[in-house]
């Protein structure tokens, strides 16, 4: 993967758990989306990520649970929406259920700081 599909201002589709390793082991705060298409609250917060990737430093990243189900189970992810903040490729905070930009925004200004 080069650099530039890296820093992107959308958020990244993973697409394989080796992706994500790569994705989630950045420098810096890394939102996982962890999604599901038959999710409704999902896709309410769709455009809040998309917004939180193009105007904060934080990188954004969708996982689909249905096709990377050893994900969802291995971030011990039981509903969606479900979104896990790594920072420096550990994770550090996780908020469960549709939120609003502001709850996901002040999350990634207390690690980034």
């Amino acid at each position: 993967m080069s650099d530039t599909e890296l820093a992107t201002d959308e958020p990244i589709h993973v697409e394989s758990v080796e992706h994500f390793k790569e994705v989630v082991g950045r420098d810096g705060v890394v939102l996982v989306d962890f999604y599901a298409d038959w999710c409704g609250p999902c896709k309410m917060l769709e455009p809040i990520v998309e917004t939180l990737a193009a105007e904060t430093d934080a990188v954004a990243a969708k996982v689909d649970i249905d096709e990377f189900q050893q994900l969802a189970s291995a971030y011990q992810v039981q509903s969606v929406p479900n979104v896990v903040f790594f920072a420096d490729g550990e994770p550090k905070k996780r908020v469960v259920g549709m939120r609003g930009e502001d709850v996901l925004r002040s999350v990634i200004d207390e690690l980034s700081s």
